[in-house]
């Protein structure tokens, strides 16, 4: 897709994340999930004067059975670990402001460089530290 697009695979070759630069600016809609991912993420291009009709979405009823996970940094840095369903750690890189990280499977760790904002979009809602395993 991009270089400016990192994939995080572990031994087996299973997507763990992405994470889109901030500089990655498509000039076509560009998703970066595939359509069987349970949380999907792109970049919608308009022209110029472009629109989107008003809408809603209907309730579709949908099963997950994990949390997919999307950072954005909103100011300053950091670095982040990718482990795999093992707890084994994969890659360590640094995220700076802009930066998408898109977490889809495996496991991630944070060290603040800088002071550091994140927004955050997962599903949700958080019910408490019993959704997590801590390693």
């Amino acid at each position: 897709m991009s270089n400016n697009i990192q994939y995080f695979y572990d031994s087996e070759k299973k997507l763990l994340a992405y994470i889109i630069r901030a500089n990655f600016t498509p000039e076509i809609t560009t998703f970066i999930t595939p359509p069987e991912h349970s949380f999907q993420v792109g970049f919608v291009v308009y022209p110029q004067d472009g629109e989107i009709q008003r809408h809603y979405h209907n309730p579709i009823e949908r099963k997950l059975d994990h949390t997919s996970e999307v950072l954005v940094i909103r100011e300053g840095l950091c670095e982040i670990d990718i482990y795999d369903d093992q707890q084994q750690l994969v890659a360590t890189t640094q995220m700076a402001q802009g930066d998408v990280m898109i977490m889809v499977a495996g496991g991630h760790g944070f060290r603040m460089i800088e002071p550091t904002v994140f927004l955050e979009i997962k599903q949700g809602p958080y019910i408490g530290i019993q959704e997590k395993t801590r390693f």
